[in-house]
């Protein structure tokens, strides 16, 4: 039997391209068996579940690139770099009245990976009604702060796990929309000698995560292998930026994110029968 999947994948300000993709889908009233995302993609992934379009829109033009959420007035307010707590708290569940409640038991399922220092790997949850997950896969490494969940210490699966369609395998999912916020050509360098070092230094306690760090760049590419096999097969329609809009994981101008998501919108649009035909296809 066909179960259909959608796979996020995360990338800070970029995540308006995903926003804006998503945005086509619910326009269409397109629906699916299984989510999953991961860091921004895991944010973007429970607002399209809960049907908070406009409020997509919001985060991703507006609040995230708010001043007071990446740079030195975050790290004076919070401790690191990436306010995500005033991101959370203030604009997610202050203005935009958002939190997980209407998804905890939701009837077609969703996920969203975090790195579990504890236990040194990318691992899978479900959304919980604090949204304490979704804040953990959004956790950067060194930029911000370890979110405590259960027992266990959280950060952003995009260690390990950046393109998460392994995981929509795993459960089933025979045929995936997958939503990459990178260009084709894109290419992912290995991580910087001194970001290794402050790995290490940062979280010597849980020295796995260095190792994983250090080959994040390989894992990536693993990744997208699987999504080229699975397009070959037709089982998979990849979604990216057609256009290169030259914003950074956490700088961009407001006019740059609009853009990225009216970019989204439109690479969906302009592949709508190729998406539309894709979702009719029997298994």
């Amino acid at each position: 039997m066909k179960k259909l999947g959608l796979v996020l994948e995360g990338g800070g300000i970029r995540g308006a391209y995903t926003a804006g993709a998503l945005a086509w889908l619910y326009d269409q009233q397109i629906h699916f068996d299984y989510g999953v995302g991961i860091s921004s993609g895991a944010i973007y992934l429970v607002l399209h579940w809960d049907n908070q379009k406009q409020l997509a829109y919001d985060l991703a033009t507006k609040y995230s690139i708010a001043p007071e959420i990446v740079g030195i007035k975050a790290l004076l307010k919070e401790g690191h770099y990436v306010a995500y707590k005033r991101l959370f708290d203030y604009y997610l569940r202050g203005i935009g009245h958002f939190d997980g409640k209407n998804l905890v038991g939701k009837k077609a399922p969703l996920e969203v990976g975090c790195y579990v220092l504890d236990h040194g790997q990318t691992e899978y949850f479900p959304v919980d009604e604090e949204l304490q997950t979704v804040l953990g896969s959004a956790s950067l490494p060194i930029a911000a702060k370890v979110i405590e969940y259960q027992g266990l210490h959280l950060l952003d699966g995009g260690v390990t796990k950046m393109i998460p369609i392994e995981r929509a395998i795993e459960q089933g999912c025979t045929h995936m929309v997958v939503i990459t916020t990178k260009a084709a050509d894109y290419v992912r360098k290995p991580s910087s000698g001194l970001m290794q070092c402050l790995m290490k230094i940062v979280y010597r306690k849980y020295p796995q995560i260095a190792k994983d760090y250090a080959v994040r760049h390989l894992n990536y590419y693993k990744q997208r292998q699987l999504i080229d096999e699975y397009i070959k097969k037709g089982q998979v329609i990849n979604v990216y930026p057609t256009v290169n809009v030259p914003v950074s994981r956490w700088k961009g101008s407001p006019e740059q994110a609009q853009q990225l998501y009216h970019l989204g919108y439109s690479d969906m649009e302009n592949r709508k029968e190729e998406i539309m035909t894709f979702l009719k296809e029997e298994d």
